[in-house]
Formats: structure tokens, sequence, C-alpha cells
């Protein structure tokens, strides 16, 4: 379950690191270097209204709970070369435009999974020739089973965005002043799209699962870093962000869509490493 106490810790931490920013010692040795990782996240969303449209159906489905699927820990499933997109991913590219800011890409690779059989209410009409379900719907309730709707995002929703992010060096403030050991404190936003493969299966119609622009996301975040012999770290995350899709894929049909948008929260765990070209 989403949990809006979150986005306070985001709120406050940001502006207390804000505020520490001006007493910072400034080593000068981040400016022009590039920066990788690769990590795993957790993350949890917002129920969501979703929207239905197509030639015999137009309907909106309200608060529908959806969940992440981390995938259960074994070495080889997150360290194994042909599984490293089956967990939740995140990696990302970067460069230290200044001392303390950089700029990246990258991909977050969540799932978002709707729960099977969850009661919800509906509004709008159905015709397809299917007894069942056919009707005007103005707040009843439907029950998503397996012949009524299946949606996932789960390979995956996939968030392509640029961040621009701040690094400030806090080993002072633990009596540490070596270059080789440093405690980092990150904070910043970042922008992207939507480019989620979505297993869809709606009231009988062929199913979708496939690759697709479907929207727009945004995000911000901080984090702490751990730099050890001064080029590789271990950083934990935490991000949150609105994801909007006004054009979700669910068919073979190009008049068949769906559209929704919800907020999310990433707890990460990233690996990496700075280094100069």
């Amino acid at each position: 379950m989403f949990q809006k106490k979150h986005f306070l810790l985001l709120l406050i931490f940001m502006v207390f690191s804000m505020n520490a920013q001006e007493n910072q010692k400034k080593k000068g040795t981040n400016k022009g270097k590039f920066f990788a990782y690769w990590g795993w996240n957790w993350a949890s969303y917002t129920d969501s209204n979703i929207r239905f449209k197509g030639d015999s159906y137009n309907f909106t489905l309200q608060d529908v709970k959806a969940r992440d699927t981390p995938s259960a820990f074994t070495f080889k499933k997150y360290f194994g070369i042909k599984n490293l997109t089956k967990p939740q991913t995140n990696a990302r590219i970067g460069y230290f435009f200044k001392e303390n800011y950089t700029i990246s890409l990258g991909v977050d690779h969540m799932k978002y999974v709707v729960d099977n059989d969850q009661l919800v209410n509906i509004n709008g009409t159905i015709n397809i020739g299917n007894t069942k379900y056919d009707g005007v719907y103005n707040g009843q309730q439907v029950q998503l089973t397996e012949d009524f709707l299946r949606l996932e995002h789960t390979d995956g929703l996939n968030y392509i965005n640029i961040e621009l992010y701040r690094f400030d060096d806090i080993s002072s403030w633990f009596g540490l002043e070596s270059e080789s050991f440093q405690i980092n404190i990150t904070e910043g936003f970042g922008a992207g799209v939507l480019y989620p493969k979505t297993d869809t299966s709606l009231l009988g119609l062929d199913r979708h699962d496939d690759y697709h622009i479907s929207g727009y996301g945004l995000s911000a975040g901080f984090g702490l870093n751990v730099t050890f012999l001064k080029h590789f770290f271990i950083q934990a995350d935490l991000k949150g962000g609105y994801i909007n899709m006004p054009n979700v894929k669910i068919s073979t049909n190009a008049t068949d869509s769906a559209s929704q948008d919800f907020f999310f929260l990433q707890n990460n765990i990233l690996i990496g490493g700075k280094f100069r070209l």
C-alpha cells in the first residue's frame, strides 16, 4: 500500500540537505567524472481510475488497486546474466558536469499488477454481445475476474528518464576526512516517458502483450551514497513520483485503449562506480 508519509519525509530531507549545502567542504574531485549503477527496487502505487475505450465499450473502473511483484531473492535470479531483468531493476549512467551536480539517463524497471478478483465501482457502457457484462453502469460494483480483466505492466512499467541530482560529501559530519571513503547525500528530480510491456486480457478481446510508449512520468528523490576506494559505491534511494499513461495498448485492435494515472514510491538499493574517461 502506498505510504503518503514518505512524501513528507522526502520533502523534509530535501529542505534539510539544501540548508546544509552551504557548509559543505568541496574536495574538487567529481567534476568531469562519469558514473554508472545497477540496482533493484521495491515499489508501491496509489489506487487509480482506469478508463477503457473501444468501438463497443467506454467505461471507467474506480480506485483500482495494484501492487509490484519483486522476485524472491536467489543469487542466480538477481546476479545471473540471463536473469538480470527478471527482478525489478534500476540502471543509470551519468556525468558530473559540476563538482556537486550530475545529469543522467536511466531506466526504472518497475512491475505493476492489478489485484485479481477485487471488487471495484464501474461507470459507463459495455456492448460487446456478452449478456453477462453488456449494459449501462452507474456506480455498480464489478469483480475483476479472469474473464473480465487481467492487466499487468510486468516487463515492465518501464520509466525511461533523465535526472538532475546534487551530491554532497558529508563525511566531515562523522569525523572522516578520507578521499578514498566518502559518505554523500543526494537529492534531485527527473522526468521521462513510460515504455511498458502491458499484458492485458479484457472482456474476451485478443490478448495484448507488447512494448509501447504510453505516457510520461515525473519524479523526485533522495539517497545516501557510500563511496569506497575512490571509484565504487553503494547507494540507498527513496524515490517518489507521478505517472500519467493516456495511451495504454490493451488489445491488437488499434481503437482499443486504456488510460490511468497514479503516484508511485520506490525503495532502491544500488551498486556502481564513478570514473574518468
